[in-house]
């Protein structure tokens, strides 16, 4: 049982327009290169979905330039003129808003303001002190940004030594160097106090096999 013939009208459900465009876009560049093959026919094919995207196919032997030209001057068509004239427009525009903006700049450093009005140049001083105060702003952010860094900069550095100096501290308190001087012997000597300290090496072979020096 065949499939029922579709009524040629637009689809209404952009979903399934969607896909329907999809399916036979596939199947119209399928004919389009069948036909090239099987007729060494140059085709030329271009679509546009409804979302604006582009689809195009173009025998391997030509371009669509060249079929364009081809259009053109077997129908007397001129395809490129209604383009000519939008891109002249747009370059026009785009002319006119770049003379304006440097006549712009020109003014904002002073000068061209001979044919300003007294409202015109108001509006222009108007919107010079509005630009000074935003570069201010912005000055002084990045001022207070750079400080509030140093400053954290700085006091990772001071933590940095207190911590070196604490650890030096300790080592200096566990280091043994030898030295008792605890033990302290009054000598008296013509009646002058004298005081002699026992010192005790941290290595007692150093001063042979006897007793430690006193």
């Amino acid at each position: 049982m065949g499939r029922g013939r579709i009524e040629i009208k637009k689809i209404e459900n952009s979903t399934t327009r969607q896909v329907t465009y999809s399916k036979r876009r596939l199947g119209i560049m399928k004919k389009a290169k069948e036909l090239t093959v099987l007729c060494d026919a140059e085709v030329s094919v271009l679509m546009f979905s409804s979302t604006g995207k582009f689809a195009d196919y173009c025998s391997p032997s030509t371009n669509t330039k060249s079929i364009m030209d081809r259009y053109q001057q077997a129908t007397g068509i001129d395809l490129w003129k209604d383009q000519f004239e939008k891109m002249q427009n747009t370059l026009r525009r785009l002319e006119e808003t770049n003379r304006k903006l440097r006549k712009e700049i020109r003014q904002r450093m002073g000068e061209d303001l001979d044919e300003l009005s007294i409202k015109e140049m108001r509006g222009l001083e108007q919107s010079l002190d509005e630009t000074l105060m935003n570069v201010r702003q912005r000055k002084y952010h990045v001022i207070t940004t750079q400080t509030d860094t140093y400053k954290k900069k700085l006091k990772s550095t001071h933590e940095a030594h207190r911590s070196l100096l604490r650890e030096l501290e300790m080592k200096d308190e566990q280091q043994d160097y030898g030295f008792v001087t605890e033990d302290a012997l009054a000598i008296v000597n013509e009646g002058a106090p004298m005081f002699a300290l026992r010192v005790q090496p941290s290595q007692p072979n150093l001063f042979g096999f006897g007793g430690p020096m006193i």
